[in-house]
Parts: C-alpha cells; sequence; structure tokens
C-alpha cells in the first residue's frame, strides 16, 4: 500500500461526460475535497469532455453551483474568504471544457491536441486519468476511439495512461464478457480500474482494519460460530427521475453484482499473505468466485407501490416519469447466497436491497450461534436474545454490538444490551463523498479497492440464472407499499430457510427496548415455523422429481397472489398471507412428487431415506411426507428404524404424519 505521503503524482484527467450528475455530485467534490486536505498537486488540471454547448465558463458556473448545493446539503458553510473557497478557487482555474460527441473521431484528434497543450502548461509529465462517466452504452466506443486515437499507449519513461470505468459493467454476463473483450484489446489489465464507489467508504474500509487487525473477532470470524450474516442497503428515494435509465436496468442488475457483492466480499475474505493491493483484489474475487450459483426460490422481488415516506405521500414506481404503467421492473430483491469455502461452508448469506423502503440505512448484520450450554435457559430467567455484531455502513457510521446481560434485581432475568462505536463521537467529521480514496488509488495506479476481469464476470455468472427466469417469466412482481420494509415474501424467504428473519429498518440505532423486543410477533412466528417445516419437505420432494422448478415457480405465485391481497391491508395480516399462500404452494407440489417419491422409496428400502440424520435440518425435512401416500411411506420408514433421528425428532415427526394421515 501507498507510504504516508498522500499526494498524488502530476497528471491530467479528462472527464467524459463533463455535465452529468456523477460529475457534478462525486467526482469533482471528490477532486475539491482532495485538493482541501492537500494530495493534489500543483501540476493539475481536469478536462471535461461532453456533446453541451456551455462553454468552459458555463461549465466552471455549473460546477460551482452544484458544489455549494452539495455543501448547503451537508450544513456546511461556504464562505468567499473560508478555505472552502481558496480550494474551489484553485480548482476552477484548472477546469477546461471540449465540446464533442463520443462518437465521433474528431473529437479525440482535439482531445490529443488539448491534452498536449495543457500537459505542457501544467508540466504533468505525460501522466494521463480517463474517467468514463458515462452512460454505459458508451463505454466501449470511448474506449475503442481512445485506442485507435493512440492516446492511451503507454511509452516508457513518458507518463502513464489510465482508464477509469464506472459501474455497470456489462448489462448481463455476455455483455460484461464482450466489454472486458474490448478493454483488452485496447488496453493492459494494469490501466483499467473497473470503479465501485461502495469501496471508496471509510467504513467499508474499515472492515479489514477491524478483522485483520484485532485479535478478538478473527477467531469466531466462521461457521462454527456465525449462525449466518444480513448485508442491507435500503433506500428512501424511487428512481428520481431516471426511470429512462432504472425501468430497463432494475435493482438485481444496478445494485447485487456490484455494490452488496463487494461488502459480501470485504466479510468472506480470507487474510491476505500481505497488505497489498494485489493481495486484497485476488482474496476479493476469491470470494465472488466461491459464490454458489442462484436458483430461482433463492431470490424474491418486488416493486414499490403508491405509499408514504414519513408524512409525504409518494407515487408508485409504474406512476413514475419515463416508466411504463405496466412495467415489471423489481425496486426490491432479497436473495439467500452460499459461499463454498472451508470458513463458511453452510453460513446462509441474507442480501437484500430496494427503494422507497421505510429507511434509509446500509448494514452488515452479523448474527452469532447461540451458547452450545444454556444453563440459565429457563422460563423464570427468560429466553436467550440473539447475539449480534453489527456494521453500521451509513447513514450512522460505527460498529455495534449486542449480547445478554443480567438485568439487575435480586432474581436473575436476562436483558439483551448494546455496546457502540460510532465514528463522530472519536473523529471529527469530514464530508467527503466515497470517491477521493479511489481516485488517489488510481492516480497512484494501486488497484487493490477495484475489480478485475474475472471478479466483474464472476459476479454476472451468480446472478445470470435469475436474470434469465424473469425474462421468460409472465408471472407479475410483488407490490409493496412506499415506506414499507418490502414485500412480504422476503420475510417468507428467511422464515423458510431456518426460521429466520430480517432486522428491523432502521436509520440510526435501535433503544435498548426496542433491540429487546422481538423482531416478529409470536402469532407469526407459529405459523412460520411451521411453513418452514413445509417448505423443507417440499424441496427435498421436489429435487427428487423431474419438475425442481415447481417449487420457485410457487414462492412467485404466492407472492403475486400475496401482493394483490395486501392493498389496504397491515404488514403483519400480509406476511401471515403470504406464508399460507406459499405452504398451500409447496404442498401442492410436494403432492404431485408423491408417486414418484413413493417409488423411489421403494426401491431403496436398504438404504436411509434421510442421512446427516444429527441435523434439525434433515429432521424436520421430513414434512415431505405429505399426502396420505407419502406419509405411509414415512410412517413405514419410522417403523422399519430406516429414518434415523435423534428420539426428539421422531415424536415431532410421527405426531406430523399422524396429523396427516387423520386429515
Amino acid at each position: 500500500m501507498r507510504d504516508a505521503n498522500p499526494i498524488t503524482p502530476p497528471c491530467l484527467i479528462v472527464v467524459f461526460g463533463a455535465r452529468g450528475d456523477l460529475t457534478r455530485r462525486l467526482v469533482l467534490p471528490a477532486l475539491y475535497n482532495l485538493r482541501r486536505s492537500g494530495a493534489l498537486p500543483e501540476q493539475f488540471a481536469v478536462i471535461g469532455v461532453d456533446h453541451g454547448q456551455v462553454g468552459e465558463a458555463g461549465w466552471r458556473r455549473m460546477l460551482g453551483d452544484a458544489l455549494r448545493a452539495l455543501m448547503a446539503e451537508r450544513d456546511v458553510e461556504f464562505k468567499a474568504d473560508a478555505a472552502h473557497e481558496q480550494a474551489w478557487s484553485w480548482l476552477r482555474s484548472r477546469l477546461y471544457y471540449l465540446r464533442g460527441d463520443f462518437a465521433d473521431a474528431g473529437t479525440y484528434r482535439a482531445l490529443g491536441e488539448l491534452l498536449e497543450t495543457i500537459g505542457a502548461q501544467q508540466r504533468s509529465g505525460g501522466n494521463v486519468l480517463f474517467y468514463l462517466a458515462t452512460a454505459a452504452r458508451f463505454f466501449a466506443p470511448v474506449i475503442e476511439h481512445l485506442g485507435a486515437a493512440g492516446l492511451v499507449r503507454q511509452v516508457a519513461g513518458e507518463g502513464w495512461r489510465r482508464v477509469i470505468v464506472e459501474k455497470p459493467f456489462g448489462h448481463d454476463l455476455r455483455s460484461a464478457q464482450e466489454l472486458n473483450a474490448i478493454v483488452g484489446r485496447v488496453l493492459d489489465e494494469d490501466q483499467v480500474f473497473r470503479i465501485d464507489h461502495f469501496l471508496g467508504k471509510e467504513t467499508v474500509q474499515n472492515i479489514l482494519a477491524f478483522r485483520f487487525a484485532n485479535g478478538l473477532f478473527e477467531p469466531v470470524w466462521n461457521r462454527d460460530r456465525i449462525d449466518h450474516v444480513q448485508i442491507t442497503a435500503a433506500e428512501t428515494i424511487g428512481v428520481e427521475g431516471r426511470g429512462g435509465f432504472y425501468d430497463p436496468t432494475g435493482c438485481l442488475r444496478d445494485m447485487v453484482p456490484n455494490h452488496l457483492f463487494q461488502l459480501l466480499a470485504m466479510i468472506a475474505m480470507e487474510p491476505p499473505a500481505a497488505f497489498t493491493p494485489a493481495a486484497m483484489l485476488r482474496r476479493r474475487a476469491e470470494v465472488i468466485e466461491a459464490v454458489r450459483p442462484l436458483t430461482p426460490v433463492d431470490v424474491v422481488r418486488g416493486q414499490y407501490a403508491a405509499g408514504a415516506i414519513g408524512r409525504n405521500a409518494v407515487p408508485g414506481y409504474r406512476e413514475e416519469d419515463t416508466v411504463s404503467p405496466d412495467s415489471n421492473t423489481e425496486t426490491y430483491v432479497a436473495m439467500k447466497l452460499q459461499v463454498d469455502t472451508w470458513r463458511w461452508a453452510g453460513v446462509p448469506f441474507y442480501l437484500r436491497t430496494g427503494k422507497r423502503l421505510r429507511e434509509r440505512t446500509t448494514e452488515i448484520a452479523i448474527r452469532f450461534k447461540p451458547a452450545p450450554l444454556a444453563p440459565l435457559r429457563s422460563a423464570e430467567i427468560g429466553g436467550y436474545g440473539p447475539d449480534w455484531l453489527v456494521l453500521h455502513i451509513q447513514p450512522d457510521e460505527g460498529i455495534s454490538l449486542q449480547f445478554d446481560v443480567k438485568r439487575p434485581g435480586a432474581r436473575i432475568s436476562l436483558a439483551p444490551v448494546r455496546m457502540d462505536f460510532r465514528y463522530r463521537d472519536w473523529f471529527p467529521k469530514e464530508y467527503t463523498v466515497g470517491y477521493e480514496r479511489l481516485l488517489q488509488d488510481c492516480m497512484h495506479g494501486e488497484a487493490g479497492l477495484f475489480q478485475d476481469a474475472t471478479m466483474v464476470e464472476a459476479a454476472w455468472r451468480i446472478v445470470q440464472p435469475i436474470l434469465d427466469t424473469w425474462q421468460t417469466s409472465a408471472d407479475e412482481v410483488a407490490q409493496y407499499p412506499a415506506g414499507s420494509a418490502g414485500p412480504a415474501t422476503a420475510d417468507a424467504l428467511l422464515a423458510l430457510n431456518g426460521g429466520h428473519s430480517w432486522r428491523a429498518l432502521t436509520a440510526g440505532r435501535r433503544s435498548p427496548a426496542a433491540a429487546a423486543a422481538p423482531a416478529r410477533p409470536s402469532r407469526q412466528r407459529d405459523v412460520l415455523a411451521d411453513v418452514d417445516a413445509a417448505g423443507c419437505a417440499s424441496r427435498v420432494c421436489v429435487r427428487r422429481g423431474p419438475q425442481a422448478g415447481q417449487a420457485g415457480a410457487g414462492v412467485r405465485r404466492a407472492g403475486r397472489e400475496s401482493g394483490q391481497a395486501r392493498a389496504g391491508q397491515g404488514r403483519k395480516t400480509s406476511l401471515k398471507q403470504t406464508v399460507q399462500a406459499l405452504r398451500v404452494e409447496r404442498l401442492r407440489a410436494s403432492a404431485q412428487q408423491a408417486s414418484v417419491f413413493s417409488a423411489n422409496a421403494t426401491r431403496r428400502r436398504s438404504r436411509p431415506v434421510v442421512s446427516n440424520a444429527h441435523s434439525v435440518g434433515a429432521s424436520e425435512s421430513c414434512a415431505f411426507f405429505v399426502g396420505r401416500r407419502v406419509a405411509a411411506v414415512g410412517a413405514e420408514a419410522l417403523g422399519s428404524r430406516r429414518l434415523r433421528l435423534p428420539s426428539h425428532a421422531r415424536r415431532r415427526c410421527c405426531a406430523r404424519i399422524r396429523c396427516v394421515l387423520a386429515a
């Protein structure tokens, strides 16, 4: 990694898409912040390229207005005699504008001449950084034209040439591979920097320090101690006038292969042999490559309907400008992932992200397994609460740890408490946009916080089966009211996978009283526990037969029906309806497979029907004995001891089978 000197080498930055929102709200403010911190050299300039007829003075004025508006949003005073204005005056004098068409070769000839002129004035040493802050459809043409014009050719002793490519890098696996092929023909891999601004956040980078600089947590950072992990990126905003971009993209493409997968990689990566950019990049890539490809039963989607954010009424997605009134594009997605490594085998990672949700928050929540022996567990003492380690990425940056303690008093009673670390309590507030560190690293040639070609393609390979399924599916996307926590099918997804539940969506830390409250009402817990068994059952049964996709179709059907039934009803009721609908679909699929399973069981009488009998999951999967024929097979298997289960699990299964046979 870099030494203590933060100053970047002399260089020119060329920004394609100079008038765009990304340039105005992120790229130029990041350069401004770097200047204020003393990280930019005197030999520096920015050239903006765009098709608009704003001129150099107009572009400078536009960026100045945008910067002041950003400061006003963050309650930062911007006075003419303050350091803010001094830094802006310095940067403004180094802004140049070139009007041109990205598809016109003449634009690049003019750019080459301008680079020579300004490079000589600023003594930049031939170092040029090209930033593609354009729509994704321009990435390939711009890179090809840069190569054809010789603007990215590197000659020893004449400086470096590098290119930053924004996300999304491709629209699917095939387009990502095609774009990587174009990049590979024009650039060396060490010249291209595929950026993800989530990795520029201090709280994300702190994950590495938290894990590898402290001896307390890393020994329990594995499948032996961690029950599951939840990664949440929730937004309260809608598409904000970007319907034309968002509608063909959707939430899955926009957030999962890049932002959420990078958070997953930081949490699940192995310790690097050295703290170098190459080692860090390799370790993150290994996590993405180890993620099991998704199947339809592991993913749910939703689309926000009309509702309210706080006290403000907001329209539904289909009522947004430039959005089709019958659009089936998802604005919410939740999924269960498995990372097939020695450290994480069997630990589910739950990811969710969406727009128009109750609160804006991004967090990584790690739930630890309960103590193996619980001598204090009794009705008088109270149940054990879950132990949570939560990394708050935004907006309330910090780390919290929740655990149980004795409640003060004469009797022994347990209560959950929380220890909090907040950045604002320990460090001065810095108004950054998350791009500062990434731009610095790129100018220094360090790619540790970027993505390489293999990582990008591995991420798309994971989600591609879901994209293919949704493209051909006629199912209606589930609706959820704006201002809610998302579709009820997302809750059912966790309930059907081990009886888990999502953490409550809160922008800040929950109070101790709120933390002590159960995440789900008890009347729903019984329903979900029952359906969890039925869900496991139908998955086992369905996977034995040829109609392996029926369970997924059932989930989607149930989600659609629950979305239609949810208008005007509370979330608790809708969750119960959704779970019941899921149960019906699971049992229906199981019944269709009953004859197949019965025949298989008859042929395999000499072998156990269920292995790994010590696990609760295996015992619960006996609920696949649904329908009279299957239940009879199960009863016969239990009686003949071919179904090896612990005594308590055997009693539970027998009770379920008796209920089915008596129905």
